[in-house]
Protein backbone atom coordinates (compact mmCIF):
# COMPACT_ATOMS: atom_id res chain seq x y z
CA UNK A 1 0.00 0.00 0.00
CA UNK A 2 3.04 2.18 1.05
CA UNK A 3 4.63 1.71 -2.68
CA UNK A 4 1.42 2.98 -4.21
CA UNK A 5 0.45 6.19 -1.81
CA UNK A 6 2.97 8.72 -4.37
CA UNK A 7 1.35 7.40 -7.14
CA UNK A 8 -2.10 8.24 -5.94
CA UNK A 9 -1.20 11.17 -4.38
CA UNK A 10 -0.27 12.41 -8.01
CA UNK A 11 -3.37 11.00 -9.32
CA UNK A 12 -5.62 13.21 -6.75
CA UNK A 13 -3.61 15.88 -7.70
CA UNK A 14 -3.94 15.66 -11.14
CA UNK A 15 -7.84 15.30 -10.87
CA UNK A 16 -8.18 17.96 -8.55
CA UNK A 17 -5.82 20.49 -10.62
CA UNK A 18 -8.63 19.72 -13.61
CA UNK A 19 -11.76 20.25 -12.11
CA UNK A 20 -10.59 23.70 -10.20
CA UNK A 21 -9.57 24.64 -13.96
CA UNK A 22 -12.85 23.80 -15.61
CA UNK A 23 -15.02 25.52 -12.80
CA UNK A 24 -12.78 28.30 -13.43
CA UNK A 25 -12.89 28.61 -16.74
CA UNK A 26 -16.63 28.10 -16.61
CA UNK A 27 -17.15 30.99 -14.24
CA UNK A 28 -14.47 33.37 -15.94
CA UNK A 29 -16.75 32.14 -19.74
CA UNK A 30 -19.81 32.98 -17.58
CA UNK A 31 -18.81 36.43 -16.21
CA UNK A 32 -17.57 37.20 -19.84
CA UNK A 33 -20.95 36.68 -21.53
CA UNK A 34 -22.62 38.25 -18.35
CA UNK A 35 -20.61 41.40 -18.94
CA UNK A 36 -21.08 41.09 -22.93
CA UNK A 37 -24.52 41.04 -22.63
CA UNK A 38 -24.52 44.12 -20.41
CA UNK A 39 -22.19 45.99 -22.46
CA UNK A 40 -24.74 44.95 -25.61
CA UNK A 41 -22.37 42.80 -27.65
CA UNK A 42 -24.04 39.74 -27.40
CA UNK A 43 -27.84 39.30 -28.63
CA UNK A 44 -29.79 36.04 -27.95
CA UNK A 45 -30.78 34.17 -31.08
CA UNK A 46 -32.86 31.18 -31.63
CA UNK A 47 -30.95 28.23 -32.97
CA UNK A 48 -31.96 24.90 -34.89
CA UNK A 49 -31.32 21.65 -32.12
CA UNK A 50 -31.69 19.30 -34.83
CA UNK A 51 -32.26 18.77 -38.59
CA UNK A 52 -35.68 20.97 -39.42
CA UNK A 53 -37.08 19.65 -43.24
CA UNK A 54 -39.86 21.33 -44.71
CA UNK A 55 -42.66 21.22 -43.47
CA UNK A 56 -41.98 20.42 -39.82
CA UNK A 57 -44.19 21.78 -37.02
CA UNK A 58 -41.20 23.09 -35.12
CA UNK A 59 -41.44 21.83 -31.11
CA UNK A 60 -39.92 23.37 -27.94
CA UNK A 61 -37.59 20.76 -27.63
CA UNK A 62 -36.28 21.38 -31.69
CA UNK A 63 -35.05 25.09 -30.71
CA UNK A 64 -32.41 26.37 -27.67
CA UNK A 65 -31.40 30.09 -27.27
CA UNK A 66 -28.15 30.70 -27.81
CA UNK A 67 -25.92 34.21 -27.34
CA UNK A 68 -24.29 35.35 -30.51
CA UNK A 69 -21.42 38.59 -31.06
CA UNK A 70 -24.41 41.22 -32.07
CA UNK A 71 -23.51 42.42 -35.62
CA UNK A 72 -22.59 38.47 -36.69
CA UNK A 73 -25.84 37.44 -38.16
CA UNK A 74 -27.89 39.33 -40.27
CA UNK A 75 -31.24 40.80 -39.91
CA UNK A 76 -34.36 39.04 -39.46
CA UNK A 77 -33.26 36.25 -36.74
CA UNK A 78 -35.52 35.39 -34.04
CA UNK A 79 -34.54 36.21 -30.64
CA UNK A 80 -37.58 34.32 -28.14
CA UNK A 81 -38.21 30.73 -28.23
CA UNK A 82 -41.33 31.09 -27.81
CA UNK A 83 -41.91 32.71 -31.20
CA UNK A 84 -40.45 30.03 -33.17
CA UNK A 85 -42.41 27.36 -31.58
CA UNK A 86 -45.87 26.24 -33.13
CA UNK A 87 -44.60 27.62 -36.20
CA UNK A 88 -43.84 25.63 -39.82
CA UNK A 89 -40.24 25.66 -41.50
CA UNK A 90 -41.06 26.52 -45.28
CA UNK A 91 -36.77 26.26 -45.79
CA UNK A 92 -34.09 23.31 -44.21
CA UNK A 93 -32.69 24.56 -41.27
CA UNK A 94 -29.18 22.39 -39.96
CA UNK A 95 -28.93 22.04 -36.62
CA UNK A 96 -26.82 25.00 -34.73
CA UNK A 97 -28.35 27.54 -37.83
CA UNK A 98 -30.14 30.89 -36.93
CA UNK A 99 -33.76 30.35 -37.37
CA UNK A 100 -34.68 33.32 -39.51
CA UNK A 101 -38.09 34.73 -40.00
CA UNK A 102 -37.45 34.15 -44.07
CA UNK A 103 -37.47 30.17 -43.14
CA UNK A 104 -40.74 29.87 -41.72
CA UNK A 105 -44.55 29.91 -42.61
CA UNK A 106 -46.87 32.46 -41.80
CA UNK A 107 -48.40 32.77 -38.09
CA UNK A 108 -52.03 31.20 -39.30
CA UNK A 109 -50.60 28.30 -40.57
CA UNK A 110 -50.63 26.03 -37.69
CA UNK A 111 -50.05 22.60 -39.64
CA UNK A 112 -46.96 20.61 -40.74
CA UNK A 113 -46.69 18.38 -43.72
CA UNK A 114 -46.93 19.07 -47.45
CA UNK A 115 -49.21 21.67 -47.19
CA UNK A 116 -47.29 24.34 -45.43
CA UNK A 117 -44.78 24.69 -48.04
CA UNK A 118 -47.03 24.59 -51.13
CA UNK A 119 -46.40 28.02 -53.02
CA UNK A 120 -49.40 30.15 -53.27
CA UNK A 121 -51.46 29.32 -56.06
CA UNK A 122 -50.08 26.04 -56.64
CA UNK A 123 -50.99 22.20 -56.18
CA UNK A 124 -49.42 19.45 -54.70
CA UNK A 125 -49.63 16.41 -56.52
CA UNK A 126 -48.13 12.73 -56.11
CA UNK A 127 -46.82 10.24 -58.68
CA UNK A 128 -45.72 6.77 -57.90
CA UNK A 129 -42.47 5.51 -59.50
CA UNK A 130 -40.14 2.57 -58.95
CA UNK A 131 -36.27 2.60 -58.33
CA UNK A 132 -35.63 3.00 -61.73
CA UNK A 133 -38.10 5.26 -62.98
CA UNK A 134 -37.22 7.60 -60.18
CA UNK A 135 -33.99 8.09 -60.53
CA UNK A 136 -32.67 5.37 -58.20
CA UNK A 137 -33.68 7.03 -55.09
CA UNK A 138 -31.53 10.34 -56.02
CA UNK A 139 -34.58 12.63 -56.51
CA UNK A 140 -34.74 14.42 -53.36
CA UNK A 141 -37.42 17.57 -51.58
CA UNK A 142 -36.16 20.63 -53.37
CA UNK A 143 -34.37 19.55 -56.68
CA UNK A 144 -36.31 19.81 -60.06
CA UNK A 145 -37.17 17.30 -62.64
CA UNK A 146 -39.02 16.72 -66.18
CA UNK A 147 -41.92 14.57 -66.43
CA UNK A 148 -41.77 12.05 -69.23
CA UNK A 149 -44.85 10.19 -70.56
CA UNK A 150 -45.07 7.14 -73.01
CA UNK A 151 -48.21 6.72 -74.81
CA UNK A 152 -49.71 4.33 -77.09
CA UNK A 153 -52.42 6.18 -78.71
CA UNK A 154 -55.40 3.91 -80.38
CA UNK A 155 -54.80 6.12 -84.11
CA UNK A 156 -51.48 4.63 -83.87
CA UNK A 157 -49.80 1.34 -83.54
CA UNK A 158 -46.20 2.16 -82.06
CA UNK A 159 -46.05 4.19 -78.98
CA UNK A 160 -44.84 7.87 -78.39
CA UNK A 161 -42.50 9.11 -75.81
CA UNK A 162 -42.78 13.28 -74.89
CA UNK A 163 -41.85 15.36 -71.85
CA UNK A 164 -45.33 16.93 -70.83
CA UNK A 165 -43.76 18.99 -67.86
CA UNK A 166 -40.51 20.70 -67.41
CA UNK A 167 -38.86 22.14 -64.26
CA UNK A 168 -41.59 20.93 -61.89
CA UNK A 169 -40.34 20.95 -57.87
CA UNK A 170 -40.45 18.60 -56.01
CA UNK A 171 -41.83 18.65 -52.24
CA UNK A 172 -41.71 15.31 -50.87
CA UNK A 173 -40.28 11.73 -51.07
CA UNK A 174 -41.37 8.67 -49.60
CA UNK A 175 -41.74 5.00 -49.93
CA UNK A 176 -45.38 2.91 -50.30
CA UNK A 177 -45.99 -0.86 -50.26
CA UNK A 178 -47.75 -1.95 -54.06
CA UNK A 179 -49.26 -5.51 -54.82
CA UNK A 180 -50.72 -5.30 -58.36
CA UNK A 181 -52.08 -9.05 -58.51
CA UNK A 182 -52.31 -11.72 -55.66
CA UNK A 183 -49.37 -13.77 -57.02
CA UNK A 184 -46.89 -11.23 -56.92
CA UNK A 185 -44.72 -9.94 -54.13
CA UNK A 186 -45.62 -6.85 -52.32
CA UNK A 187 -43.77 -3.87 -53.71
CA UNK A 188 -41.84 -0.98 -52.84
CA UNK A 189 -42.32 2.21 -54.77
CA UNK A 190 -41.31 5.45 -54.90
CA UNK A 191 -43.90 8.53 -53.64
CA UNK A 192 -42.63 11.72 -55.12
CA UNK A 193 -45.13 14.80 -55.01
CA UNK A 194 -45.09 17.34 -57.06
CA UNK A 195 -45.49 21.26 -56.94
CA UNK A 196 -47.45 22.08 -59.99
CA UNK A 197 -50.13 24.67 -61.04
CA UNK A 198 -53.86 23.81 -61.57
CA UNK A 199 -53.14 23.44 -65.49
CA UNK A 200 -50.46 21.10 -65.33
CA UNK A 201 -52.26 18.94 -62.67
CA UNK A 202 -54.72 18.27 -65.08
CA UNK A 203 -51.38 17.07 -67.64
CA UNK A 204 -50.01 15.21 -65.05
CA UNK A 205 -53.07 13.47 -64.04
CA UNK A 206 -53.87 12.25 -68.10
CA UNK A 207 -50.29 11.39 -68.81
CA UNK A 208 -50.36 9.02 -65.43
CA UNK A 209 -53.63 7.63 -66.15
CA UNK A 210 -52.90 7.00 -70.46
CA UNK A 211 -49.08 6.69 -70.01
CA UNK A 212 -46.17 5.51 -68.63
CA UNK A 213 -44.23 8.03 -66.13
CA UNK A 214 -40.29 8.44 -65.72
CA UNK A 215 -38.64 11.58 -64.20
CA UNK A 216 -35.26 13.08 -65.51
CA UNK A 217 -33.53 14.97 -62.87
CA UNK A 218 -32.67 18.20 -63.53
CA UNK A 219 -29.37 20.21 -62.60
CA UNK A 220 -29.71 22.90 -59.83
CA UNK A 221 -29.31 25.56 -61.57
CA UNK A 222 -30.88 24.80 -64.88
CA UNK A 223 -34.06 26.16 -65.33
CA UNK A 224 -34.23 26.28 -69.23
CA UNK A 225 -37.23 25.42 -71.41
CA UNK A 226 -36.75 22.95 -74.48
CA UNK A 227 -39.38 22.52 -76.85
CA UNK A 228 -39.02 18.91 -78.07
CA UNK A 229 -41.12 17.07 -80.58
CA UNK A 230 -41.05 13.81 -78.72
CA UNK A 231 -40.31 10.73 -80.12
CA UNK A 232 -41.66 7.46 -81.72
CA UNK A 233 -40.13 4.35 -82.60
CA UNK A 234 -40.58 4.96 -86.57
CA UNK A 235 -39.27 8.61 -85.80
CA UNK A 236 -36.19 7.13 -83.73
CA UNK A 237 -35.49 4.13 -86.37
CA UNK A 238 -35.53 7.01 -88.84
CA UNK A 239 -33.57 8.96 -87.16
CA UNK A 240 -30.59 5.73 -86.72
CA UNK A 241 -30.81 5.05 -90.08
CA UNK A 242 -29.75 8.44 -91.01
CA UNK A 243 -26.77 8.14 -89.21
CA UNK A 244 -25.95 5.18 -90.20
CA UNK A 245 -26.59 6.37 -93.66
CA UNK A 246 -24.09 9.29 -93.40
CA UNK A 247 -21.63 7.29 -91.57
CA UNK A 248 -21.38 4.68 -94.57
CA UNK A 249 -21.25 7.84 -96.73
CA UNK A 250 -18.32 8.85 -94.95
CA UNK A 251 -16.40 5.61 -95.07
CA UNK A 252 -16.94 5.50 -98.85
CA UNK A 253 -15.79 8.98 -99.13
CA UNK A 254 -13.28 8.08 -97.22
CA UNK A 255 -11.52 4.85 -99.14
CA UNK A 256 -12.32 6.94 -102.25
CA UNK A 257 -10.06 9.31 -101.25
CA UNK A 258 -7.59 6.84 -99.92
CA UNK A 259 -4.18 6.27 -101.97
CA UNK A 260 -4.61 3.50 -104.27
CA UNK A 261 -3.43 -0.58 -104.09
CA UNK A 262 -1.29 -1.91 -106.56
CA UNK A 263 -1.96 -5.48 -107.38
CA UNK A 264 0.57 -6.59 -109.50
CA UNK A 265 4.32 -5.99 -109.65
CA UNK A 266 6.36 -7.00 -113.04
CA UNK A 267 10.03 -6.99 -112.82
CA UNK A 268 11.33 -5.63 -115.94
CA UNK A 269 14.87 -6.09 -117.06
CA UNK A 270 16.76 -3.60 -119.43
CA UNK A 271 20.47 -5.26 -119.65
CA UNK A 272 22.03 -4.93 -116.39
CA UNK A 273 18.96 -3.09 -114.70
CA UNK A 274 16.27 -4.58 -113.13
CA UNK A 275 13.17 -2.65 -112.30
CA UNK A 276 10.30 -3.14 -110.66
CA UNK A 277 6.57 -1.71 -112.73
CA UNK A 278 3.50 -1.91 -110.25
CA UNK A 279 0.38 -2.23 -112.17
CA UNK A 280 -3.52 -1.06 -110.30
CA UNK A 281 -6.76 -3.08 -111.36
CA UNK A 282 -7.93 -1.59 -114.52
CA UNK A 283 -4.68 0.31 -115.03
CA UNK A 284 -2.91 -0.02 -117.64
Amino acid sequence: MKKYKPMMLIVATVVVALVTSLLVYTWLKARNVAFAHQRGELVDVAVAVTDLSWGTLITPEMVKIVPYLKGSVTDGFLRDATKVVGRVVITPVKAGEPIFESRLAPTDIIHGGVSAVISQNMRAMTVKVDKVKGVSGFIHPGNRVDVVATFRPNFAKMPMTITVLENVPVLAVGTDTEIRSKQEKPTEVDVITLEVSPQQAEVLALASTEGKLQLSLRNAGDTQKVATEGVSVTSLIAMLSGKSQMKARKIAKTQETAAPEWNSKVQLIQGQKVNEVKFKEGGE
